[in-house]
């Protein structure tokens, strides 16, 4: 079974963050421009769901009152502006819109605003310290068709931009591979055993005695709810202590058994940064596909 994505990476993104000025207040951020040259290995999909519903720029600051964004799509949460004005229909309709977009382009993860009123996921409010009341509305829609949601502000940390990286690029691969017999689910499972022992030991090890103890071929029904689980897993950020701690433990089985050696990935116990980590892990990552092994901390190929 190959471990490599053979397309191109399709992610939507608040174009907000892309660095269209499309802010209440006429702002926007070029976050793109910490992936560097990074940033062309993807393709991008900007989506402003406020502009899509009619608000023009600059305009009013919006607020979602009444409950969550799952609220507002069942119609006991409202989206107002600042002088009380009603706005729900128009944000529901452009929310909609945004959604049939990233359906078209075959997105297969979004990049959000957090602390938007619409993208946000985890806080609806940028206001010091205030949570508001997330999920924003077109966030709560993300969620509930699945997407693979990554924190725009995370891709200004080299750390946890891997960390989103390595399972994205994991997630868009168990997403789209042929899984249909016991034999693919084994070969599936050699490739990504590591990294769900990194993100959660437990359920991996209970995965992988289940997979140990079959007795005959598992149902299709079966294996679709075993990707759905580690495909939820996936979604999930892990500590710079494990990931420096897997790292370490990959490192070491390819150096024993395929003679690596990277002079610059240090001991476990070494005190060092997230960033000089990352270095690491990148190292690691372009000597593994050049010999074609797999790496377990970051196991999907992918190179555009």
């Amino acid at each position: 079974m190959e471990f490599k994505i053979d397309r191109k990476i399709c992610l939507g993104i608040s174009a907000c963050m892309f660095g269209a000025k499309v802010r209440y207040n006429g702002k926007g951020w070029d976050m793109l421009g910490e992936l560097k040259r990074e940033k062309n290995s993807f393709q991008w999909v900007p989506i402003c769901p406020e502009v899509m519903s009619g608000l023009g720029v600059p305009r009013n600051p919006i607020s979602l009152s009444g409950g969550t964004g799952f609220d507002f799509w069942k119609g006991d949460a409202r989206i107002k502006d600042r002088q009380g004005k009603n706005l729900s229909e128009m944000i529901k309709e452009g929310c909609e819109d945004g959604s049939k977009i990233l359906q078209r382009s075959h997105v297969d993860a979004y990049i959000f605003m957090e602390g938007s009123p619409t993208c946000g996921v985890y806080r609806t409010s940028l206001k010091g310290k205030r949570l508001g009341n997330p999920p924003g509305v077109f966030g709560a829609k993300l969620l509930d068709e699945g997407y693979f949601l990554i924190p725009a502000q995370d891709l200004a940390s080299p750390i946890k931009w891997w960390d989103w990286r390595r399972r994205l690029t994991a997630f868009v691969w168990l997403k789209n591979l042929s899984l249909a017999s016991n034999k693919e689910i084994y070969e599936m499972w050699h490739i990504l055993k590591f990294l769900c022992q990194e993100l959660d030991e437990p359920f991996a090890r209970k995965l992988g005695n289940k997979f140990a103890e079959l007795k005959g071929e598992l149902p299709l029904e079966e294996i679709e709810l075993i990707r759905t689980e580690i495909l939820t897993l996936l979604r999930k950020p892990t500590e710079v202590e494990k990931i420096k701690h897997w790292l370490w433990k990959n490192y070491s089985y390819l150096k024993k058994h395929f003679d690596i050696n990277i002079p610059e990935v240090q001991d476990v116990a070494e005190l060092r940064s997230g960033t000089h980590i990352a270095q690491e892990l990148l190292k690691v990552e372009i000597q593994s596909r050049k010999d074609n092994l797999l790496f377990g901390s970051s196991p999907i190929i992918y190179k555009f």
